[in-house]
């Protein structure tokens, strides 16, 4: 991307995740160290090293923040040139902006109950929506880790989590990713479908961004 898209993007990126912001370059040094990693009990975020689904994103949890605020520094092999946008890491990292925008939430729930006739079982999601980002990296290394089938052998334990996949937007490929990691689309067989990619070519189309060849 040029400079404005980057920009474009990185401020998309927090408005569309709110409350669960997560910086792109943490997250970023995460999913590389997940890659080098996979399946051991170095990796952030596996199934296999964790006793359940919420003490593996606790664990998560922990080596963000050490990463987010420079406690720890990471292998030299995990960083780049990644986008950076300081303003934005200080703001999206704080509990008073993610306070806000869980607040911003339920006022949105609340004037949807009183005013457009929503349900109020729809108030039990309230959650869900505080707490997006988690709720998607649990199902997605949970899943794409411990369900499925393999179309390669990567010497570790990753699926392809078909049924979820659409859900989840292509990312439960990910035994087709961890073999693969460079590749935009993340379906590799002729029953696969990423629903990302066709967006991801859109945007080559249109010179937003540039894919690698």
């Amino acid at each position: 991307m040029n400079k404005f898209w980057e920009k474009f993007f990185y401020a998309l990126t927090y408005i569309s995740q709110g409350s669960s912001y997560l910086s792109p370059r943490a997250y970023a040094i995460l999913h590389r160290m997940h890659h080098a990693y996979s399946d051991t009990d170095k990796d952030p975020h596996s199934p296999h090293h964790t006793e359940n689904v919420f003490t593996m994103m606790w664990k998560t949890k922990d080596i963000y923040n050490a990463v987010l605020w420079n406690k720890v520094k990471p292998e030299a092999r995990f960083e780049r040139d990644y986008p950076y946008w300081a303003f934005l890491e200080k703001l999206g990292g704080s509990w008073g902006s993610r306070l806000f925008w869980g607040i911003l939430y339920s006022l949105f729930y609340l004037f949807s109950y009183l005013y457009l006739d929503m349900h109020w079982a729809f108030f039990l999601l309230l959650p869900v929506h505080y707490l997006m980002g988690p709720v998607h990296g649990a199902i997605v290394n949970w899943s794409g880790h411990k369900y499925g089938y393999q179309n390669f052998d990567n010497k570790d334990k990753s699926k392809n989590s078909l049924l979820l996949d659409v859900l989840m937007m292509g990312e439960l490929f990910q035994n087709n990713h961890h073999k693969l990691p460079n590749s935009a689309n993340f379906a590799a067989k002729w029953f696969e479908f990423d629903p990302t990619y066709p967006v991801i070519r859109l945007l080559n189309k249109l010179k937003i961004i540039q894919l690698k060849k």
